[in-house]
């Protein structure tokens, strides 16, 4: 067992043996356990489990699907276990575009987030702004590269004012997931059961509507339950696409360079 293992079954007084580990959790430690009244409930470790706490919370103030948050702890979040199929069938992408969409409605006067946080090592800088495309290039974008080599830096920031062309002025601040992939949305029986793992803030609806797409395929089903979508939100996905490729560059190495240098390609840096 692990000195995290340990540390749940201490706090919880689950029996070591009612637990095990979960599936996933690339850059956290997860874990199922099986409490004594019958209960399920997932534990994960993490740096900022109470700023993952409030963004669950907010979500789900904003009446979209999330586990509900059991106690936070040091360096410990319990959450309830959602069931789920990871059936990814027609049905289960249109209720997933019904319901981004609806926390895409759920809009701030400002992008951002009131704290900053990590990705893994990878520490966002949020503070609040009214510029989208500052923000975007500046606090995304180069902030990312910082800690890469030259050559990876020098391209980054030269994308980086191509892309305050390429942006709109102003869209809608609107309450974004952050890191939406299948892997961070559950589903069950053909509708979303709950989306996972947030990383949020308030910015372009396009940059989850991208980081959806870097990984996955959504079909017809979803973007026509999502509705109708901006001009030219297509030519803008891979710059909102290279955000998320910087982070896993950064994350897990020179195997993501060839996706990060695509976008930079396009982006002509």
């Amino acid at each position: 067992m692990t000195a995290f293992t340990r540390r749940v079954a201490e706090l919880t007084g689950t029996s070591e043996d009612r637990i095990e580990r979960l599936a996933g959790g690339d850059l956290s430690e997860i874990l199922l356990l099986r409490r004594p009244d019958g209960r399920c409930t997932v534990a994960k470790s993490g740096p900022a489990v109470s700023t993952e706490a409030a963004m669950l919370r907010q979500l789900a103030g904003s009446f979209v699907a999330v586990p509900k948050v059991e106690g936070e702890h040091d360096h410990i979040l319990l959450l309830e276990h959602v069931e789920n199929d990871r059936v990814f069938s027609p049905a289960a992408w249109a209720s997933i575009g019904t319901a981004l969409k609806k926390m895409h409605d759920h809009a701030s006067d400002r992008y951002g987030w009131p704290v900053d946080y990590p990705l893994g090592t990878v520490e966002l800088d949020n503070r609040q702004s009214s510029d989208w495309r500052g923000f975007w290039a500046e606090q995304r974008l180069v902030a990312t590269a910082r800690t890469l080599d030259r050559p990876w830096r020098e391209r980054v920031g030269a994308a980086a004012e191509r892309v305050k062309a390429l942006l709109p002025e102003a869209p809608r601040p609107s309450l974004l997931h952050g890191d939406l992939w299948t892997g961070n949305i559950l589903v069950r029986d053909g509708a979303v059961a709950a989306f996972i793992d947030p990383a949020c803030y308030y910015g372009h609806a396009e940059v989850d509507l991208a980081m959806l797409s870097l990984f996955d395929a959504p079909p017809p089903e979803f973007y026509t339950a999502y509705g109708e979508l901006d001009e030219g939100w297509e030519e803008r996905r891979g710059a909102y696409q290279l955000f998320p490729a910087l982070v896993h560059l950064r994350l897990f190495g020179d195997s993501y360079a060839g996706m990060a240098d695509r976008f930079l390609g396009r982006l002509a840096a």
